[in-house]
């Protein structure tokens, strides 16, 4: 028997962060069911295949999806599911603050859009950023987008700040690491300063005096991490136009790899 594609150990965590149904004093069609329209949605985002070749059998139709994607995102679904899988990771302590890597990786952008530029390493063919920053053990804290052409060191304060403040037990939320680990990309006195104004140790690889043999030593686990993102097809190549289309597309994909660090852990 084929697993279904909304579990129910995800679907209760999801559920709850869901907004009402909208009224319809009218009357109209039957509203199709939430749990479909999120099969729909984990299932392009896992295949990557259009909205119109969804299959029937999902219960829900690709048009129905992207706007139930699109809806939730506006709604914050996906970034407070993102932050209620973190804390429950911080509650059975698999949360550790004491070292972030933080690290991007480019993709084409086959029809453009916002958040997207001439990629170097493209022949300036049209791509987009992510930019992620993990804890120790690589679960996603936050991320960003940006073109392909904007340089990694103007992103650094935007990344980090994008971090949700996590609420470990009754004690006060957190969202700074204590150190930052980035490669020379970043080797800039403006990133070492944005560390520093927000209580960050900044750990930043020196261009010509830091030897390159050790310097994943602790920065692979955002490498594994922008891995993890790739095996979601969808988030391979960005298809959408829409910046928050696609955004909602990779937070989701963070959410459900901490979603499998709870599974792992506790």
């Amino acid at each position: 028997m084929a697993k279904p594609l909304v579990s129910n150990a995800l679907w209760a965590v999801i559920e709850p962060l869901l907004p009402p149904e909208p009224a319809k004093p009218r009357g109209g069609r039957p509203r199709v069911d939430d749990r479909a329209a999120l099969a729909g949605i984990l299932f392009v985002l896992r295949s990557g295949i259009p909205w119109e070749m969804l299959p029937s059998e999902i219960g829900c139709s690709g048009m129905t999806c992207w706007r139930r994607l699109r809806d939730w995102h506006a709604a914050g679904v996906w970034a407070r599911l993102h932050r209620t899988l973190l804390e429950r990771l911080a509650d059975a302590d698999k949360l550790d603050w004491s070292r972030a890597s933080l690290d991007s990786s480019a993709i084409a952008a086959k029809k453009g859009g916002t958040a997207t530029g001439p990629n170097p390493m493209d022949r300036g063919k049209p791509g987009t950023k992510r930019h992620v920053v993990v804890d120790r053990t690589g679960t996603p804290l936050g991320l960003s987008l940006s073109g392909a052409n904007r340089h990694d060191s103007l992103m650094l304060a935007l990344t980090v700040d994008a971090v949700p403040p996590v609420r470990r037990g009754r004690g006060r939320p957190r969202r700074r690491p204590d150190k930052l680990h980035a490669d020379k990309a970043y080797d800039h006195r403006r990133c070492r300063s944005e560390c520093r104004r927000r209580s960050i140790t900044p750990r930043i690889a020196r261009r010509g005096i830091d030897c390159s043999e050790r310097l994943g030593r602790y920065r692979w686990v955002v490498e594994r991490t922008l891995a993890w993102l790739n095996r979601f097809r969808r988030l391979t190549i960005r298809y959408e136009r829409r910046e928050d289309i696609h955004l909602a597309f990779t937070t989701l994909g963070c959410a459900l790899i901490c979603f499998n660090q709870c599974k792992r852990f506790c």
